[in-house]
């Protein structure tokens, strides 16, 4: 089945407000995580090199809550939309900031974790990567190594890279629509998406429970509740390309 508008090849962006209402935490809201822990002391190399056993003890907190998360109806609204894109012939690209698994388990396939998995660890002095569901201390060992104390989240911390930004790029240049769902538009690059789409001629919406700091930039906005907002656009996408 061909699509019947333009929209065949899709991106879309989600941060932390896609979650809220599955509760989990958002950062940089006047109540979120950032005011309540110093991201130098818990999100940087640097701030795990000096305190260890503190950036195990949040990101333990945060697995546990993470356990007992269920997706909600914006999480499952995208898994219907990637459906609903692939079934016309379309390609759809999600790419998440967030370091739950909640799209996963909402059913979605097509997903690149740019900030890395909660669920997920590293080890800082061979490498190694796995999964990653229990709790993390200054003295787990690595299973590769064998080094005590060097597995950490798998998470992209402050001052490195996210991952797979070049093929986010790649398929930005050559989007004809842009989604940017709960994120605040201050942490880059993923600020930066909506002027990549733009210069690609892609049409761009954000829906937010409010205005970002980016928000000019986008051609459409949306504000609300994400459980509201996600599943009213998905619908209506979906009607446009005719599925």
């Amino acid at each position: 089945m061909a699509l019947k508008t333009a929209f065949k090849r899709i991106v879309v962006l989600t941060g932390a407000g896609v979650s809220a209402e599955s509760g989990m935490g958002t950062f940089r809201d006047k109540d979120g995580i950032w005011t309540k822990q110093s991201l130098e002391d818990v999100a940087t190399p640097e701030g795990f090199a000096r305190n260890p056993r503190l950036v195990h003890d949040f990101y333990n907190a945060r697995r546990r809550a993470l356990r007992e998360a269920a997706p909600n109806s914006a999480h499952f609204a995208l898994a219907k939309l990637e459906q609903s894109v692939r079934k016309a012939g379309g390609e759809l690209m999600l790419v998440t900031q967030n370091v739950d698994n909640l799209h996963e388990k909402a059913g979605s396939n097509t997903l690149l974790h740019m900030h890395g998995e909660l669920s997920r660890v590293m080890c800082a002095s061979c490498g190694t990567k796995g999964a990653w569901d229990e709790d993390l201390f200054t003295d787990t060992e690595c299973w590769r190594c064998g080094r005590l104390g060097a597995l950490r989240p798998d998470v992209v911390w402050f001052g490195e890279a996210p991952y797979g930004i070049d093929d986010i790029y790649g398929r930005l240049a050559s989007c004809d629509l842009f989604a940017s769902i709960g994120t605040s538009g201050e942490v880059y690059p993923a600020a930066s998406f909506v002027d990549e789409a733009r210069t690609a001629g892609a049409h761009t919406v954000e829906l937010n429970l409010e205005p970002s700091a980016n928000a000019r930039t986008f051609s459409e906005g949306r504000y609300g509740l994400a459980t509201q907002i996600v599943d009213e656009w998905v619908t209506q996408v979906i009607q446009k390309i005719g599925v």
